[in-house]
């Protein structure tokens, strides 16, 4: 078993070898490196039309489904350029009130009716975050959507980032009510059935609002094919299931995480390096790279933290490293 840092060292080592030579980095020295993390459950790699790599060293495996934690705020953004693209929602300028003014409750703070459907996705809703240390509080409360619209004001509609899982929640409630269907309904219908995958039902707050931005459960081998589509401007499997503008839209820096200095899109963070990422706790991970014609997808302990600079940072030193050189 490597240990951080020798895993550290040999990651260095494919970084600094030629350019060639790391081109040639075989898959089976990638699946070395990626078996030694002991938080790793599953790594696919697909190039172009080819899976180069399907392990699943422990874990579930990659037919069972996995909790793909906060990679679910990037699927509920796909499903929100969808209801957009159909005309549920008129435009990404639309304003909660108009949305859905019947999640608004009395007492909720001065100006969330203006908040656009913009700023819920980009994380820019200027409300106390309900994530990290006041996530406990706020899923223990009788009413998640109200607990949300009546935070204190920390920045501006449309201003700073403030990663809250509360405000992707609130995202997703809109759109089940401007819609009139549930987030299952919508997933299985703009994800499930043109991508052929199973999508169960998840976790849902008192109100019945499916959770919008975390605990959905897809399997690892749905996962890559969420990454093939976002690869491949939407398309997957030669028919166009998602709206392109939409993609090419999400692939745009709309903020950036102070945490992980990541940029962040609609629902996607984005590497200087060109991967577009959802990202999960645990280390859970859909990935694409246009450029490079290559999809990843990644499962991992969920009861286990990731950080930037520990285990994530390693998964993103495989990203960056052998597994962008092999496109």
């Amino acid at each position: 078993m490597l240990s951080r840092r020798h895993f550290s060292l040999a990651l260095a080592g494919s970084l600094a070898a030629p350019s060639l030579l790391r081109a040639q980095q075989s898959t089976d020295e990638i699946r070395d490196l990626a078996v030694d993390l002991d938080q790793l459950h599953s790594i696919q790699i697909r190039r172009g039309d080819e899976t180069l790599l399907a392990e699943a060293p422990r874990g579930p495996g990659l037919t069972r489904v996995a909790n793909i934690k906060s990679c679910s705020k990037s699927v509920l953004a796909l499903i929100l350029g969808a209801v957009i693209d159909e005309g549920g929602i008129e435009s990404v300028e639309a304003r909660l009130g108009d949305v859905a003014p019947s999640l608004i409750p009395s007492g909720a703070t001065e100006g969330v009716e203006d908040l656009t459907m913009r700023d819920l996705v980009t994380l820019r809703a200027g409300l106390e975050r309900t994530s990290g240390a006041n996530y406990g509080a706020w899923v223990s409360s009788s009413n998640w959507v109200a607990y949300v619209l009546r935070q204190p004001r920390v920045a501006e509609n449309g201003g700073q980032m403030i990663y809250s899982t509360g405000t992707t929640h609130l995202l997703g409630a809109a759109i089940a009510t401007a819609t009139g269907d549930s987030l299952l309904t919508l997933a299985r219908r703009h994800l499930g059935t043109p991508l052929g995958i199973e999508i169960p039902p998840w976790t849902r707050d008192p109100q019945g609002f499916y959770f919008g931005g975390n605990e959905m459960a897809l399997t690892p081998q749905a996962m890559l094919r969420v990454a093939v589509a976002m690869r491949d401007g939407g398309r997957y499997d030669g028919a166009q299931v998602l709206p392109a503008d939409w993609v090419d839209a999400s692939q745009e820096a709309r903020t950036r995480s102070r945490w992980s200095g990541l940029g962040y899109g609609y629902g996607w963070f984005l590497s200087d390096s060109g991967w577009i990422l959802g990202r999960g706790y645990g280390g859970q991970v859909i990935a694409a790279h246009p450029e490079r014609d290559l999809a990843v997808a990644i499962t991992s302990d969920p009861t286990r933290p990731a950080r930037s600079g520990g285990y994530f940072g390693d998964l993103m030193g495989l990203l960056d490293g052998p597994i962008i050189a092999l496109g």
